[in-house]
């Protein structure tokens, strides 16, 4: 059992000290222009992808919704009565 409240699967031995220090580094590598700026992109390109992401959960939503017709109930094919077997399908005599 983790004791970090906050536990990511990948990364799960990374604490508060090495979250500061991977801050530090990204604050060194880019410098302090730049990273109002690294922010917007990686916010537009987050809002991007659950746009994307919700427009095709929302396909397989519709996808499920919509019935197919099963062989047995297709067009321009009769329904057999009820209490009888269709006619492709042959019950095994019983001996």
């Amino acid at each position: 059992m983790s004791t970090c409240p906050l536990s990511f699967a990948f990364i799960e031995g990374i604490g508060g000290p090495e979250l500061l220090m991977i801050m530090f580094v990204v604050l060194l590598l880019f410098g302090g222009q730049k990273l109002p700026e690294l922010a917007k992109g990686m916010g537009k390109s987050l809002r991007e992808f659950k746009k994307a992401a919700s427009g095709v959960e929302e396909e397989f939503k519709r996808a499920i919704e919509e019935t197919p017709d099963t062989p047995a109930n297709a067009p321009g094919k009769p329904l057999a009565p009820p209490g009888t077997a269709p006619a492709d399908r042959q019950e095994p005599p019983h001996t």
